[in-house]
C-alpha cells in the first residue's frame, strides 16, 4: 500500500492509474488492420489499484471512473444490465490487489488470469440474459459462450499486469517514493537485484 508523508503521492498515483486506464482502453492494439478489442490496462489497473490502496472505494473508484470516462468514446452497451456487469466486473480486480501484492509474481499472474475470467464469465452471461440474441436455454448460454471465445484475450490482462506490477516494484526501492506492504510487512513482488527502501514507522500509512 501506499505510504508516505502526505497525501499529494496517493493522488499523483490515483490520478495517474486513471490516466493510464483512460488512454489504454481507447488505444488499444491493431492486428492486420483490425482493432484487438478488450487489449487494454483495465484489469491491470485495477489490480495495482487494489495493491496501492487500502480504502477499497478510493481503489474501486479507479477503474470505475476510468470506465465511464473511456464510454464517452465508445458504443453504447444498449442495456442497463450489461453495464452493470461490465462496470462489477471490471472493478472485481481491486479485491485480488492483496493477493498480487503478497503472492509475489505468481500471484500477479494469478490475480490477472482470475480477474480476465470472471469478466469474461460476467459479462457474456449478462449478454446472453438480457440482450435477446440468443435462445434462454442451456443451448443459447453454450453458444452465446462460444462466439465469445474469439475476443477472450488473457494474454493482454497478464502482460499489463506485469508490466504494472514491475513498475511499482521499481518504485518501492526508490528513497522516499512508494512502500508496497501490507500489515508492515513487505510485498513479495521484487526487481531482482534491487535494495529494498528503508522501512517506515507503521502509523505514518496513509491508507
Amino acid at each position: 500500500m501506499l505510504r508516505d508523508s502526505g497525501g499529494p503521492a496517493i493522488a499523483v498515483a490515483w490520478t495517474a492509474l486513471v490516466a493510464v486506464a483512460v488512454a489504454g482502453r481507447l488505444w488499444q492494439p491493431e492486428w492486420n488492420g483490425v482493432r484487438l478489442w478488450n487489449v487494454t490496462p483495465l484489469v491491470a489497473v485495477a489490480l495495482a489499484s487494489g495493491a496501492l490502496f487500502g480504502n477499497r472505494l478510493v481503489a474501486a473508484a479507479v477503474p470505475l471512473l476510468a470506465l465511464a470516462i473511456s464510454n464517452v468514446f465508445e458504443p453504447p452497451y444498449r442495456s442497463l444490465v450489461v453495464a452493470a456487469a461490465v462496470y462489477a466486473a471490471s472493478a472485481g480486480p481491486v479485491l485480488l490487489g492483496g493477493v498480487a501484492r503478497r503472492g509475489g509474481w505468481l500471484g500477479v499472474l494469478g490475480g490477472a488470469v482470475a480477474s480476465s475470467l470472471v469478466f469474461f464469465v460476467v459479462t457474456n452471461f449478462a449478454h446472453w440474459a438480457a440482450m435477446g440474441d440468443y435462445p434462454l436455454d442451456w443451448a443459447g448460454l453454450v453458444e452465446c459462450y462460444r462466439q465469445a471465445v474469439p475476443f477472450y484475450r488473457p494474454l493482454g490482462d497478464v502482460l499489463w499486469s506485469l508490466a504494472f506490477f514491475v513498475g511499482i516494484a521499481a518504485l518501492t526501492v526508490a528513497p522516499g517514493c512508494f512502500d508496497v506492504a501490507f500489515g508492515g510487512r513487505r510485498s513479495a513482488v521484487r526487481v531482482s537485484g534491487a535494495r529494498p527502501a528503508a522501512s517506515e514507522p507503521r502509523q505514518g500509512r496513509l491508507d
